[in-house]
């Protein structure tokens, strides 16, 4: 049952390259990867300072056209060890799953998510990264 950091935060956001180019250019992150999700209409954008073990900024595109005018933290993400086991210990708690089953992405980083007390999105996240 290792959760290891907060691995990142997901924002949603309208268009993918223009939020990548402002957050290089104005905040000084470092584009680290662009992917495709599998459902072949969300596209993912990681972006860092390039530090070792530091929390992502993950921009998310394609998951909800109408953002409000002050934008959207869509997620809290943290990083675990064995993203079964701790479906299982999900599953087995008093915990309202939004996934029903573990998602692997395309380059093998592997999530499901689940409800805070609040109705907060909180995802498990198995990094291949």
């Amino acid at each position: 049952m290792a959760r290891t950091r907060l691995e990142h935060v997901g924002v949603m956001v309208q268009n993918l390259e223009a939020s990548i180019k402002f957050y290089e250019e104005i905040v000084g992150l470092t584009h680290k990867d662009t992917l495709l999700h599998t459902n072949g209409v969300i596209r993912l954008a990681f972006l860092g300072f390039g530090k070792e073990g530091e929390t992502e900024l993950e921009l998310i595109e394609g998951y909800n056209a109408g953002l409000p005018q002050e934008g959207k933290v869509h997620h809290l993400a943290f990083r675990i060890d064995d993203v079964e086991e701790e479906f299982a210990r999900i599953r087995s708690l008093d915990v309202q799953l939004i996934d029903q089953e573990i998602t692997t992405l395309p380059n093998g980083s592997r999530y499901f998510f689940f409800h805070g007390p609040d109705g907060e999105w909180i995802e498990f996240f198995q990094s291949t990264r």
